[in-house]
């Protein structure tokens, strides 16, 4: 009983730690006595140059209207480029981003396959010291007009600081779960990641809408080579103290899975790379001297988060064990595993509020207990995907 008192107190303490870096967040902002002003959405004076890549595994389906997204900003054509890296294609991508305006890298290499190897091969292709920022950008997604616009009034020097866009969903309307999907990003993006940018704490890196300034790149290079790339490279730049802001102006939708199915590998995919991440990085970053205690503990938070569907699950089961066994604290650990919840529920009716058919969304959370458990046994099985386990492509209508 012992035993299971101090793992489920464990479990607990993770589960209150981004409760804790919020609260610790909302306390300076008020010290702070209010937000930063908002930005125009205009270009400035000294335009900053712009290389889209974007790496496409057999993505013929998709490829064109990415491509053609983004060749149809509202941004001095001069000042960017698009640059397909097709790597291990056995489709038409890399025709037909090249017909939709884009050039295209290709790279046949079956001993290292996969988006971290391909983004690391590109960029020693390319001439990246004449542009002042990389943005990754997936091949499902297209991007809104002002997207470049958005990026182009990000705090300067863009150069030198990282930054994470508005990761939205495409195909909202699809399913339960594409609808759910689109809550969970508006909660984070809206107002989540809002209060972490106004006090300047390190947004996540979420692999699709990176934004990674040259000289960042220059100086620090491309490391992330596990199966979670954007949470290494999270990782990586906040222990060097690089700024990581998150821009819900920089608006881009990406594809959804419809299904359960289609969500395994991507979902799985995450949760194992997080925890690679979090066992090779986590002590480092603990020791970091570029960055102070809120920083270090709001990257704790995000490293050690299970994301809010397994936070629910775990925090189901831990009371239902809690309360069945009579561990010694119960009462106490109950409180913290409540306690824990009231974030995720503040956030995802912030979300709902801001969903243009607030009651469909409503509606789309009776899949939840199914989901929440599929979820938890997803969480399962990817704890033997932990470590140098190759990646997989997630299938996408």
């Amino acid at each position: 009983m012992i035993v299971i008192s101090v793992v489920i107190g464990v479990l607990a303490v993770v589960f209150l730690l981004p409760t804790v870096s919020d609260l610790l967040s909302l306390l300076r902002l008020a010290l702070a006595g209010g937000r930063r002003g908002q930005q125009v959405a205009r270009l400035p004076a000294a335009v900053p140059r712009l290389l889209f890549l974007i790496p496409a595994h057999d993505e013929e389906r998709m490829i064109e209207s990415c491509v053609r997204s983004l060749k149809a900003m509202r941004y001095p054509a001069e000042r960017f480029a698009v640059v397909v890296v097709a790597h291990n294609c056995t489709d038409r991508t890399a025709e037909l981003a090249c017909a939709a305006g884009a050039h295209c890298l290709q790279r046949s290499d079956r001993a290292f396959p996969g988006k971290p190897r391909a983004l690391a091969w590109a960029l020693e292709q390319l001439p990246i010291a004449e542009f002042d920022a990389v943005i990754i950008i997936d091949a499902d997604t297209v991007v809104d007009a002002g997207f470049g616009v958005a990026l182009a009034n990000a705090s300067p020097p863009i150069a030198e600081r990282a930054f994470q866009a508005y990761f939205d969903v495409r195909n909202p309307g699809d399913t339960l779960l594409t609808r759910m999907a689109t809550v969970l990003a508006a909660a984070n993006y809206r107002f989540a990641y809002a209060l972490k940018r106004t006090v300047g704490l390190n947004a996540p890196l979420l692999g699709n809408g990176m934004c990674l300034g040259t000289h960042v790149l220059a100086q620090h290079g491309w490391k992330a080579f596990t199966i979670a790339e954007d949470w290494e490279l999270y990782a990586l730049y906040t222990t060097a103290g690089v700024s990581i802001e998150s821009l819900a102006t920089a608006h881009l939708y990406a594809q959804e899975a419809r299904s359960l199915q289609q969500s395994a590998t991507q979902r799985r995919r995450w949760t194992a790379g997080k925890l690679t991440v979090l066992g090779r990085h986590i002590g480092g970053l603990l020791s970091s001297r570029n960055i102070g205690v809120a920083q270090k503990l709001d990257a704790l938070a995000e490293l050690t988060g299970p994301g809010p569907v397994v936070h629910l699950g775990l925090a189901i089961v831990a009371a239902a064990l809690v309360a069945i066994l009579d561990v010694r604290g119960g009462a106490w650990l109950l409180g913290a595993l409540a306690a824990s919840l009231v974030r995720l529920a503040v956030y995802t009716v912030a979300g709902l509020t801001v969903q243009r058919d607030p009651l469909r969304a409503v509606l789309s959370f009776t899949f939840l207990p199914f989901y929440l458990v599929w979820r938890l046994g997803a969480a399962v099985a990817a704890l033997g995907q932990v470590g140098d386990k190759p990646w997989v492509r997630t299938a996408r209508d």
